[in-house]
């Protein structure tokens, strides 16, 4: 044998039966498969009651202390384990019942319903941007359990009403009695014949098996209000699963993914977009007609389809500049967001000999044939701006 009993339930080799007893309560209530979240409860638990099989019987721990097997051929059988020494339910015994009766798990349920409300559901519904920012009415597919057309919820094949169950007599329970060590050990379970329900139907539906519903594909169609966002739900209130019997359905959530755009990020309930602009128009100042997030509309309004932006002369690369009530509207509100233009001005690589000549002369005239460059302090600028804006990007 390799267990070593007295190690299992943590007591010494001269324990007494008292001891034993504590010990064994104790690792008995830590490692039920019903309480402990341990994998390996059930193991645990058969090795704990084992133990305590043998070292609570003094003839099975006499032989067990002399380096016998007490659970071998020619040595003391025991109840509650087969012949090899496992756990199981030799004698109409069980273990399990008896910690279940020492913790109090024996409550009598009583019959439960057989029409009950059904569970919610939940599906995920993939938008646009615009379709998220301005809202949109889609159908979707939904795998639900609907009402059984066959008996329409009934479970019946005939109609018929459920008859009290013959085996537990409506209780929807039945109790049995075995006898252990420690007296007479009660427990109760479901009905086996009704399930616990208490009654039975005579001719089952034989679409639905008698439960009154069926897994069925329908399509829903979703009102999706202006402003949503990724992770917002919407609530369709009985739009979820039928209740067993054919019971009232629950509710249906649809959680919002919205898919990303290829020219504007958001950022809460403003939209962010880059813009590269020459250098001569940084300098100069120029206006940039720049697209919405209404061209994105099957019916947008052509005018409000771009957007005109004054950009200063001698703006400076990794500028944010903003349009009021561009971006995003605001869920459940009339405002809107702003847009949020990151200006990168480039500087030209491809030069010809004139272009060059013009540029040189404006060098010299600006003084900076040999510039000297100013060392930029460490905090928030220019760089911070253009790592933020082409993040994501």
């Amino acid at each position: 044998m390799s267990s070593d009993y007295y190690q299992i339930l943590g007591v010494s080799t001269d324990a007494g039966a008292d001891e034993i007893k504590k010990a064994y309560r104790r690792k008995a209530r830590e490692m039920h498969p019903d309480v402990s979240d341990d994998p390996d409860a059930a193991t645990k638990f058969k090795e704990v009651s084992q133990a305590y099989e043998v070292l609570s019987d003094p003839q099975k721990r006499e032989l067990y202390d002399r380096g016998g097997d007490p659970f071998g051929n020619g040595g003391m059988g025991g109840f509650g384990f087969n012949g090899g020494g496992g756990f199981g339910t030799a004698g109409g015994f069980d273990f399990t019942n008896l910690v279940d009766a020492m913790f109090g798990q024996q409550t009598a349920r009583g019959p439960r319903p057989r029409v009950r409300r059904g569970q919610n559901a939940l599906v995920r519904m993939s938008l646009e941007l615009a379709e998220a920012a301005f809202g949109v009415t889609k159908p979707i597919t939904v795998d639900t359990a609907v009402l059984c057309p066959r008996c329409n919820g009934k479970g019946s094949e005939t109609g018929a009403e459920p008859v009290t169950c013959a085996t537990c007599r409506g209780q929807g329970e039945v109790t049995h009695i075995q006898r252990s060590f420690i007296g007479d050990i009660r427990t109760t379970q479901a009905c086996p014949t009704c399930g616990g329900y208490g009654s039975v139907i005579p001719d089952p539906c034989v679409e639905c098996s008698g439960d009154g519903r069926v897994r069925s594909t329908r399509t829903i169609t979703v009102k999706v209000p202006a402003g949503v966002s990724t992770g917002n739900r919407i609530h369709l209130a009985s739009h979820g699963e039928v209740g067993p019997g054919g019971g009232p359905a629950g509710d249906l959530y649809v959680e919002v993914h919205v898919n990303p755009h290829e020219l504007f990020k958001r950022d809460g309930d403003n939209l962010e977009m880059v813009v590269k602009l020459p250098m001569t128009a940084a300098a100069l100042g120029t206006e940039l007609d720049l697209p919405t997030l209404e061209a994105d509309l099957p019916d947008a309004d052509p005018d409000k389809t771009t957007v005109r932006l004054t950009v200063p002369a001698g703006t400076q690369s990794g500028t944010r500049l903003t349009v009021d009530d561009a971006g995003v509207p605001k869920l459940r509100s009339n405002s809107r967001g702003d847009l949020g233009v990151t200006l990168l001005v480039q500087t030209p690589t491809k030069l010809d000999d004139e272009q060059r000549e013009l540029l040189r002369k404006l060098a010299e005239v600006r003084e900076e044939t040999r510039p000297e460059g100013a060392v930029q302090k460490h905090g928030r600028g220019v760089f911070s701006r253009l790592r933020d804006a082409f993040a994501n990007q």
